[in-house]
């Protein structure tokens, strides 16, 4: 048998009570642990002797600390009270077109802005920001794709900053 695989699933119990501790969520847990295992067992070649059981923790923190920034950079949406049942569409969408571009990336949501709060033309636009106009083109286009995903209720797909 190999090695290397005995002392990694060895080691499942031993992960999967520390992932718990950090998240404590059973769910999360559960998946950083398989995220370690199969981290681990891809890098079976990388690992030069020693303690695999550090090696293993080292994977698994590195793992949650990646996963708390990813949370930490999705924007929070508060839940609708009892209070807000009774405000009126005009107000609840207003909340929810703040609440959209909030998300949205800086350079995005200015474009979005200027063209559609202050009616500036995109030549305008490119000359404030100091881009080319197909840049002001693109930043509109994804800002607009973007806000009609979350005003859907979906999940908007990975934005590029440019």
């Amino acid at each position: 048998m190999n090695t290397f695989r005995d002392s990694v699933e060895a080691m499942i119990p031993a992960l999967r009570r520390y992932a718990r501790a950090l998240t404590r969520d059973t769910d999360i847990a559960d998946d950083l642990v398989q995220d370690t295992l199969v981290r681990a067992l891809r890098s079976e070649r990388l690992f030069l002797g020693g303690d695999i059981r550090s090696w293993l923790y080292t994977i698994l923190t590195n793992l949650n600390r990646n996963r708390r920034r990813s949370l930490a950079r999705k924007p929070s949406f508060a839940p609708l009270q009892d209070a807000a049942a009774g405000a009126s569409g005009t107000e609840a969408e207003g909340r929810d077109i703040a609440r959209a571009l909030a998300t949205l990336v800086d350079d995005q949501r200015a474009v979005l802005l200027l063209v559609t709060l202050e009616g500036l033309s995109y030549r305008e636009v490119a000359d404030i920001q100091g881009v080319p106009i197909g840049t002001v083109m693109s930043r509109l286009a994804r800002a607009r794709a973007h806000m009609k995903s979350v005003l859907e209720g979906e999940r908007p797909a990975l934005r590029r900053v440019k």
